[in-house]
């Protein structure tokens, strides 16, 4: 197991990411290269960057890529909510990816 894989927010940080990759399947082609792009980048990000800060020998970058994941958490909850807003995102889906963006914090 490798040492980001115990960590609490990227498990969370990976569920969300997954879901947003099978939720975003059924929204409209022509938000491909828009909603569906960012959200799929901010969401995967948030993963990522942890992986990336758990692997840097100097206990000093960690928080820098903590940060960058939680930012990217950020842009993913604004996102989530303009696409339940605009009729994109049920409101079932919106609640089981809230959970995990809300826990990987």
């Amino acid at each position: 197991m490798a040492p980001y894989e115990k960590l609490h927010a990227w498990r969370e940080c990976h569920e969300l990411a997954l879901g947003v990759y099978r939720v975003t399947k059924s929204f409209p082609t022509e938000e491909l290269y828009g909603l569906t792009s960012q959200i799929r980048r901010a969401a995967f990000s948030s993963a990522v960057n942890i992986v990336e800060g758990s692997s840097r020998r100097s206990r000093k970058e960690f928080p820098r890529f903590l940060d960058i994941a939680l930012s990217s958490l950020t842009d993913v909850g604004y996102a989530w909510r303009f696409s339940r807003e605009v009729g994109l995102l049920p409101d079932e889906d919106w609640s089981a990816l809230n959970d995990h963006q809300c826990q990987a914090r």
